[in-house]
């Protein structure tokens, strides 16, 4: 079947203020003569698709000017992609939606960025080069050829004048120049801490390849290894992330932040070691009022003291707990309901207020990477060192009290506020007063005193991989380390490297990238050869859209003033935690440097839930991955993304089955051939008149609250009732499905608008208005209360005025019944919601 030709010529260069007249000649000069597929009386979504894709890259229909007169700028940015060459159709599921509520925003009257890139960096094509190979960059290209494909197949609003790609040098010389401003600030620094070593391959893996506490790759036991490594000190704005002021975001994001820094006010104190002057357990606790009752001391099996504090015979059991629990995952030794496992030191701590010789213990719930590493144990207040002592026959004393009074001995744990007892002199003080009592006698002591911790660790950033941006230090034997000048910036990754998964970073192995001279001296240096975690790429890259190609600074400050901050990001709920807090950790680190104006990247924040496919994530190691590709040769890119908006809330994700797509595909012939059809004569019908101005305000509302699957169960609805509709205002109700539903599948859209005569394009018509009279529902649930309970729920018509609610609420069986014998002092009525009647007392 023929195609429509096209021209091959590119269009020239144009202006802004231009593009529409342009645009619209171009598209009548199209529909001088029909084409193959207007001849077509079925629906064929390859002819369809094919012919559009084209034309809208030849009209350059989704360029996005940075100013557009009379449409203010809006912002909407979706995470960008991992290349993994691995497409199915949860990829299309996290950006179908986003673009049609996008193009939504488009038809509203804004000038909206929707831009996209690629998150192109990343241990995936690493391991694809030893794997298989090939060299990740040329990997990498290959997948994001593909995947320019699919967003193309998919329909996607992209202004790709903008892309931006993280691999590229023009890109990560911003990641090293913001490492060194980060460095010079204090904010960027080296540091210790552990990682996971793979003993055969010689190498540091990622949490992710640690499966089961063994290599992903050779199955080698996998152990835990002290490194000196880079961090960004993203602890420096711990309370300014947990203020979300002005911020959009849902509660579980905030929530989920919010637990991840974890912010814990008490107070920070020592006990000393007995044996060893000098030497103290610092420790931080939330309930100083239990001091009283700490009868042992845990130290988490790395930390320091555990060689200091052993004694020779229990050196081989202490050596040995500490490797098992050293290479157990920190969610495994946490773990609610797991077993809780330690041993004996042999050392003893002087309690400071009881003065009692206490046993130092490490166990595995106790982790070197929270607080101090170090924990006073105070069983009979807390549920974790409760189960501990009862396991090992560890002193458990009693010194909060519910009511004062002794409730010795505890069958479990008294983790709530009470009366201090067993407590000295603070015996009978409310706990709550004496939090702050040990406190300040612990600051006069010298021991310690109030503070505040945090469950946030800062960011490292090093790895010990290939396909990363380097970081920009040489270590000089005579300077120490040396941060690279800014003139030679990028320093750049060298592609003549060998992988074979071996003996850590394969940076390391080349010579002449290694090999370096001292900025500072002069003299022989060597470059470091890790490379930076793929979290910093995707920190900052929403300022990077505004102009890729500016080789000044990392963003074009001038387009950002009429940009930024970003106004609608979406993305996965996993990157609730990491992305989203490292992304306004730079932010604000950026604000700091005087880069940027704002303290939020992005207003407002949606996330969509996950497509699995038999209850498990889709993946080839699994054999469930459900690619888009053989849905969209039978039924069309524009059934696809229906179907995947229709399955449910976006918020909630689904369960793959394309069991229900044939109902997608037979709407929308339903669809084409309605808006195909003859008109037919009759009156204006009031009726259906309600019923699309309904459909209007139900659609607009539903795509800006991303409820996509009610905005198309309200189309589906609106093309029943067309089907049987006649005179003028069937007409207008098509002309008004075809705008409403163009977001959402637009090239469906697109060919039968200009079929129907519409000017080109459909995407570039003004969205419809609802008269919000037409849209009030027909019915409405009234809720009726009688002294704020609930006593029934009653259908009735919307509109009703206050004295028509109140007469139905009174007339209803089961108020007369509640409210029989007693005087109504009062009504109040909520519009169409509620009644509520307040009887006298």
């Amino acid at each position: 079947m023929a195609k429509e030709e096209v021209s091959e010529d590119p269009a020239p260069p144009v202006r802004a203020s231009t593009i529409g007249a342009e645009r619209l000649a171009a598209s009548e000069a199209r529909r001088a003569e029909p084409t193959a597929i207007e001849r077509l009386d079925r629906y064929v979504p390859a002819e369809v698709e094919a012919k559009w894709a084209d034309t809208w890259e030849r009209t350059r229909l989704h360029e996005t000017p940075n100013e557009l007169a009379g449409r203010p700028n809006y912002y909407f940015l979706t995470m960008f992609p991992y290349p993994s060459g691995d497409v199915h159709v949860g990829h299309w599921y996290a950006y179908a939606p986003p673009d049609a509520a996008a193009r939504a925003m488009r038809m509203q009257g804004k000038n909206v960025l929707f831009p996209m890139g690629f998150d192109a960096f990343g241990i995936n094509a690493e391991n694809a080069a030893i794997d298989r190979k090939i060299h990740p960059a040329v990997w990498t290209e290959k997948n994001m050829a593909h995947m320019r494909e699919q967003f193309r197949m998919m329909g996607a609003a992209i202004d790709w004048r903008r892309e931006v790609v993280t691999c590229y040098p023009e890109y990560y010389r911003w990641n090293q120049w913001m490492f060194l401003r980060l460095l010079e600030k204090g904010l960027a620094y080296r540091g210790d801490a552990p990682v996971n070593w793979c003993p055969r391959d010689e190498t540091v893996l990622a949490n992710e390849q640690v499966i089961g506490g063994r290599c992903e790759r050779c199955d080698t036991v996998v152990v835990k290894r002290q490194m000196t490594q880079w961090f960004y000190r993203i602890t420096a704005y711990a309370d300014e992330l947990l203020r979300y002021e002005g911020l959009d975001w849902p509660e579980r994001v905030r929530v989920l932040q919010t637990n991840w820094i974890g912010r814990s006010e008490g107070a920070e104190m020592a006990f000393p070691v007995e044996g060893h002057p000098g030497e103290e357990i610092r420790f931080f606790t939330t309930r100083p009022d239990t001091i009283f009752g700490a009868t042992f001391m845990v130290l988490a099996p790395e930390h320091r003291l555990v060689d200091v504090v052993t004694t020779p015979d229990r050196k081989a059991e202490v050596e040995a707990h500490v490797e098992k629990a050293r290479n157990a995952p920190e969610i495994e030794r946490t773990a609610e309901g797991a077993e809780k496992t330690g041993v004996f030191t042999g050392g003893y701590a002087r309690n400071a207020f009881t003065g009692e010789r206490i046993p130092i213990w490490i166990a595995d719930y106790v982790l070197v990477t929270y607080g101090t590493g170090a924990i006073m144990a105070v069983p009979a207040h807390d549920e974790r060192d409760f189960a501990f002592a009862k396991k090992y026959g560890l002193t458990i004393r009693e010194v909060i009290s519910p009511d004062g009074t002794s409730h010795e001995p505890l069958g479990t744990a008294y983790i709530g506020e009470g009366v201090m007892v067993s407590s000295g002199a603070h015996d009978g003080t409310r706990s709550e007063d004496g939090k702050r009592a040990i406190a300040e006698d612990a600051k006069r002591r010298g021991i310690g005193g109030p503070t505040v911790s945090y469950r946030l660790r800062d960011w490292l950033i090093s790895r010990q991989r290939y396909w990363g941006t380097p970081i920009p230090v040489v270590h000089c034997a005579k300077c120490g380390v040396v941060p690279v000048p800014y003139d030679q910036l990028p320093v750049v990754l060298p592609r003549n490297v060998e992988f074979t998964g071996r003996g850590g970073s394969p940076l390391s192995h080349v010579r002449e990238f290694v090999e370096a001279t001292c900025p500072k001296c002069g003299g022989a240096a060597r470059r470091d050869t890790d490379t930076m975690d793929t979290f910093v790429d995707s920190s900052w890259y929403m300022y990077r859209y505004l102009d890729p190609k500016i080789k000044s600074s990392f963003m074009d400050r001038d387009a950002g003033r009429k940009w930024l901050p970003v106004h609608q990001y979406t993305g996965g709920v996993e990157h609730a935690i990491l992305h989203l807090l490292y992304m306004r950790f730079m932010a604000k680190a950026l604000r700091d440097l005087g880069e940027l104006w704002f303290d939020e990247p992005a207003i407002r924040f949606r996330y969509q839930g996950t497509v699995v496919f038999g209850g498990r994530k889709m993946s080839k190691s699994r054999g469930n991955v459900q690619t888009p590709d053989a849905y969209v040769k039978r039924y069309g890119a524009d059934t696809l993304r229906l179907f995947m908006m229709f399955m449910g809330p976006w918020v909630d994700g689904a369960d793959w089955d394309a069991a229900g797509i044939d109902g997608t595909w037979r709407f929308l012939n339903a669809v084409w051939r309605l808006a195909l059809s003859r008109p037919v004569a009759g009156d204006a019908d009031p009726d259906l008149e309600r019923e699309i101005h309904r459909t209007i305000r139900k659609v607009t509302d539903d795509l800006m609250a991303f409820h996509f699957n009610t905005a198309v169960a309200a189309l589906m609805k609106l093309e029943h009732r067309l089907s049987s509709g006649s005179g003028p205002t069937r007409d207008e109700g098509i002309r008004t499905l075809l705008l409403l539903l163009a977001p959402l599948a637009p090239f469906v859209t697109e060919e039968l608008w200009a079929r129907r005569g519409g000017a080109y394009s459909v995407h570039q018509q003004a969205w419809p208005a609802y008269d919000a009279d037409l849209a009030r529902s027909e019915e409405v649930t009234l809720v009726v209360q009688v002294d704020g309970k609930v006593r029934d729920r009653l259908a009735v018509a919307a509109g009703l005025s206050n004295d028509e609610a109140q007469a139905a609420a009174l007339a209803a069986e089961k108020v007369r019944q509640a409210i029989a014998g007693r005087r109504v002092e009062r009504i109040v009525v909520v519009p169409d919601r509620l009644v509520n009647i307040v009887m006298a007392k």
